[in-house]
């Protein structure tokens, strides 16, 4: 009795709902999200899109007409305030870390940060296995330009003692720890708030870009270092990166500094993107593409309401996606068949590749008669390249999607990362990678408006380094180029003794195993070569 009771007060409840669902004498409305899969077969309109407003022209914002070295584009992002800051602070945490050490210490000034970033770029393109091994003489390893720059010694105390920022304001900001006050990020934060606005002010990009994360390898027992088992570097520092997708340019930059004490509203993703994605600096009518990590309903709607357009893959268990409908695609679809839900602004695609691919887009309509090529097999066994479709949402996001996989193939070429236990300073040597890197692009992009010739990267890393280190080509230092003189090794007043009084083995005869005295010396080099007529060592030590 009870259950049959039951049946009929749950009958009721279904009638009632039903009754209250449907227009009256009409029949019931369908549930949301009940429409099943529409295929390329069936027309799309072509969404709105917001007009591309950048708020400055896209391209370099420097004086393009006028000539830049590499050291001049350079110097745009460690700029004279910034360079001295580190030194200042590089000299007060060396002032305290001396005390009980048995290395030497004397205060490093701009020109030699300069010549210590040269050097590090130098590193980056002749590989040697440790430091040590750029200063060794005689050896099958050595090379000639790290001692004509600075000793190993001084090489080494400064790659020791260089700080970002102020050692006594890292005291106190340690104090903190455990609170809403403290910085994680405040060893680093002069120099990255620096580089952050450097790579907005100097580069206007254009309208396609692309969001992701990197990876910068450290295993240093730090608040920030994440662990992820799917990236080619799985220990590290990650960093969430908004990049051109043309050219590979680093706009902004997001370094992640874990689980917050405040709650994040609508996710770690959402908050991410729209951090990077600002119409204060960019303007309007973007196109933003990324990854299924990023992709939601919510995201792509908040940021059509900004007049933003947005294209992605997406996680079908992502709140808002649409899952359970009809028509959908099977493992037993042929290959290049479509799929796709409008609602609204935001279509949702499927296409079956080798696999389902899963795509979602504000900008684009589903599908607009693309093909791609593709290796097919026949029943006889041979291959062939067909054209099957391909849904227009997954054209645009292959060809886009990659502007942070650019600039990270750009820095790898000639990165100056080297191992170090202090996770500040390898977070220095990639903000030293983002900036050789960007000055590179800003390079090409003025090469290209003059209608010039561009380096190639590595002449232009190679230009750089001497140009830092202020030295030729052909490894003579600029700077003291004129000091290279022949001069007496020593002064004599007794005419009998200018035949032997200051003779010294010519350094450059010994090379090859001969013994020849000579009275004379380089001014700058202070080694001991011949100036004879039958033999000139000076100028051949110098080439």
């Amino acid at each position: 009795l009870l259950h049959t009771l039951g049946s009929k007060l749950r009958s009721r409840r279904r009638r009632a709902t039903a009754r209250s669902r449907s227009p009256r004498g009409g029949a019931a409305e369908p549930l949301p999200h009940s429409d099943p899969w529409k295929t390329e077969e069936d027309p799309d309109s072509v969404p709105g899109v917001s007009r591309f407003q950048p708020r400055r022209t896209p391209g370099v914002q420097i004086n393009n007409l006028s000539s830049h070295s590499p050291k001049d584009l350079f110097l745009l992002y460690f700029a004279t305030d910034t360079v001295k800051t580190i030194c200042l602070n590089t000299n007060k945490n060396a002032t305290k870390n001396i005390l009980g050490k048995k290395y030497k210490w004397s205060d490093i000034e701009m020109e030699d940060l300069y010549n210590f970033f040269g050097l590090l770029i130098y590193m980056s393109l002749v590989s040697l296995p440790s430091i040590q091994d750029y200063w060794k003489q005689n050896s099958i390893l050595s090379v000639p330009i790290p001692h004509k720059v600075m000793s190993r010694d001084r090489f080494r105390t400064i790659f020791w003692n260089i700080h970002l920022s102020d050692p006594e304001e890292d005291e106190q900001n340690d104090k903190t720890k455990g609170t809403p006050g403290h910085d994680k990020l405040f060893r680093i934060r002069p120099l990255y708030d620096d580089i952050l606005c450097a790579c907005k002010a100097y580069f206007h990009p254009r309208r396609e870009l692309s969001v992701d994360e990197r990876m910068v390898g450290t295993k240093a027992k730090t608040g920030i270092t994440q662990y992820l088992k799917d990236k080619p570097t799985k220990w590290g520092v990650k960093i969430f990166v908004l990049a051109e997708s043309a050219s590979g340019y680093t706009i902004a930059f997001n370094i992640y500094t874990g689980k917050t004490q405040t709650q994040s509203v609508h996710g770690l993703a959402y908050d991410v993107v729209k951090d990077l994605v600002q119409t204060s600096f960019l303007g309007t009518g973007y196109h933003i593409y990324m990854d299924n990590f990023y992709s939601s309903p919510k995201l792509f709607m908040d940021l059509a309401r900004m007049k933003f357009g947005a294209c992605g893959t997406y996680r079908e268990n992502r709140k808002g996606c649409p899952r359970g409908r009809g028509n959908a695609l099977t493992k037993k679809s042929k290959r290049g068949s479509v799929r796709w839900i409008r609602e609204g602004p935001l279509v949702f695609v499927k296409w079956m590749d080798t696999r389902e691919v899963s795509v979602c887009s504000t900008i684009h309509p589903a599908f607009s008669g693309e093909t791609v090529d593709r290796r097919v097999k026949a029943a006889d066994g041979s291959w062939s390249v067909r054209k099957i479709p391909c849904p227009t949402p997954i054209v645009a996001y292959n060809k886009n999607m990659g502007g942070v996989d650019l600039s990270d193939q750009l820095i790898q070429y000639y990165s100056t990362k080297r191992k170090t236990s202090r996770w500040y300073r390898t977070l220095l040597l990639h903000f030293l990678d983002i900036a050789t890197t960007n000055a590179f692009i800003l390079h090409r992009e003025i090469s290209s408006t003059k209608q010039e010739q561009a380096m190639t990267h590595k002449d232009f890393m190679v230009e750089l380094m001497c140009q830092l280190c202020g030295m030729s080509k052909e490894g003579i230092s600029q700077s003291r180029r004129a000091d290279h003189v022949p001069v007496a090794i020593s002064t004599v007043t007794d005419s009998a003794q200018k035949g032997s009084k200051g003779r010294l083995k010519c350094r450059h005869c010994l090379q090859y195993k001969k013994r020849h005295d000579t009275p004379w010396k380089c001014q700058a080099c202070d080694v001991p070569l011949c100036v004879a007529v039958d033999r000139n060592c000076f100028l051949e030590w110098h080439k």
